[in-house]
């Protein structure tokens, strides 16, 4: 890898170490690259534990990953611990260098395998709508009430009696966990219900 980046004009190697233990001492001295290739199956201290160390050193140096490791745990803790790329070692040499180019001009380099990792890894993170069990009816006047009518209004507008109305809401302030209608409407707001 040195010597590919050193063959490629405007870039320049200035380290290759075997280890995070071996790169430290060196960098605690001297000035860290602009961009370091990191494995995360080092002997050692780890590539994810290195990159917490070098970020710690220079927050502004920009870490790619470049691993055979490809499951979602290393993928998610390298990203977590500062990596600005994540590439697997069967990327050919020119995606390498690529990617370098990418993550300084601001890029966040990745293989396709990694980047749909990480979507679906973030889709996992999505709020999911919470089920109350609110029957139609129930959501039909839960809306009449978040957009401000009262319980005689939403009874004349669904033809229902305002008795009728008022058994509904009570039943949706159950279902709800909530004991106002603000408690209601906060919590159509926050989680999204209607």
């Amino acid at each position: 890898m040195a010597g590919m980046i050193n063959a490629t004009e405007g870039m320049r190697c200035s380290h290759a170490f075997l280890s995070c233990e071996e790169a430290l001492p060196v960098f605690s001295k001297e000035d860290l690259p602009d961009v370091i290739l990191l494995d995360i199956g080092l002997p050692g201290m780890s590539g994810i534990q290195g990159i917490e160390k070098f970020k710690e050193l220079s927050p502004s140096t920009l870490v790619v990953i470049l691993t055979v490791y490809d499951d979602n745990d290393k993928v998610f803790n390298a990203l977590c611990a500062g990596a600005s790329g994540y590439l697997l070692k069967d990327s050919p040499p020119e995606k390498v260098i690529e990617a370098i180019k990418e993550v300084l001009a601001g890029g966040a380099p990745m293989n396709m395998q990694i980047a749909h990792k990480v979507l679906g890894m973030f889709a996992q993170f999505k709020p999911k709508k919470a089920n109350y069990g609110l029957s139609e009816r129930e959501k039909e006047i839960l809306q009449y009430m978040v957009s401000g009518l009262t319980k005689q209004q939403i009874a004349d507008k669904l033809f229902l009696s305002f008795h009728t109305v008022n058994t509904h809401l009570k039943n949706i302030y159950t279902k709800l966990h909530v004991n106002t209608r603000s408690g209601a409407v906060s919590k159509v707001y926050e989680e999204h219900l209607l």
